[in-house]
């Protein structure tokens, strides 16, 4: 993975700064608070989910696959007096050496894992980290509209007389496998003078509203709802909308 390095990074922490929401701070924080356990964010980024959880008394522990992420995330949780328990894993591969009570991954940062196979492993993962009757809630959303070769161009204001200008290109569509690819151009100005630049491969997977039921289901997780723009229990009617994924692991039979 060669995403959310540095430039990368501050661009996220300005874009999505702790204090921001999409209406998924609030929408999360409603599904878990009566959670009495421990709560887990895979790809916890920069900390603004898990940061309004913990001050509103959740325990939550995260990790991000991204170091230039996770100094963020731990830099924004110091400047609060917060101390949750950060680190670096994968979410494909990992082991903590116990259970939540659940499981949230936000803000689409699923789709980052671009193979079904690595999907699959990652749902595996998060079903044995979870106790009977834990919740899994996870975000999707389904690709724009966009021809290969379309060109995004962002501007972010870093710092005195500096700047972060990014080109996002989409430079390869896989139908077959359901995964869109970017290349983004990170530049770094200052004073008119170009300090940095950075490349990243950025590619989105993608799945079928039912399709990713299917592959909950198949997972062992039951109870599952679909909620459309973080209206619980609202199927989706458009594909824009964000389309979040809530989901049981049921008790052992007695």
């Amino acid at each position: 993975m060669n995403a959310y390095r540095n430039l990368s990074a501050k661009c996220y922490q300005i874009d999505k700064y702790v204090g921001k929401s999409f209406g998924d701070v609030e929408y999360y924080y409603e599904r878990v608070k009566n959670v009495a356990g421990k709560i887990l964010e895979p790809a916890v980024g920069n900390g603004r989910i898990m940061i309004p959880l913990l001050e509103k008394g959740l325990t939550v522990d995260g990790f991000d696959y991204s170091e230039d992420m996770l100094q963020l995330a731990v830099a924004n949780c110091q400047s609060r007096g917060l101390t949750p328990n950060l680190s670096k894993l994968d979410m494909t591969d990992f082991a903590i050496g116990q259970v939540y009570d659940a499981i949230i991954i936000p803000t689409g940062s699923f789709l980052l894992l671009d193979q079904l196979a690595k999907a699959k492993a990652a749902l595996r993962c998060f079903y044995g980290h979870l106790a009977e009757n834990g919740r899994l809630l996870v975000d999707i959303f389904l690709p724009e509209a966009a021809q290969k070769g379309f060109i995004n161009k962002r501007t972010f204001v870093s710092g005195p007389d500096e700047l972060i200008t990014l080109e996002e290109t989409l430079v390869a569509t896989d139908a077959i496998q359901q995964v869109n690819t970017y290349h983004n151009r990170y530049e770094q100005w200052q004073s008119g003078a170009l300090l940095a630049t950075e490349l990243e491969l950025f590619p989105l997977k993608w799945y079928g509203v039912e399709e990713f039921r299917l592959l909950l289901a198949a997972t062992g997780f039951t109870e599952i709802t679909i909620s459309a723009n973080y209206h619980y229990g609202h199927y989706p009617t458009d594909p824009s909308q964000t389309i979040t994924f809530e989901a049981k692991k049921p008790a052992r039979p007695e």
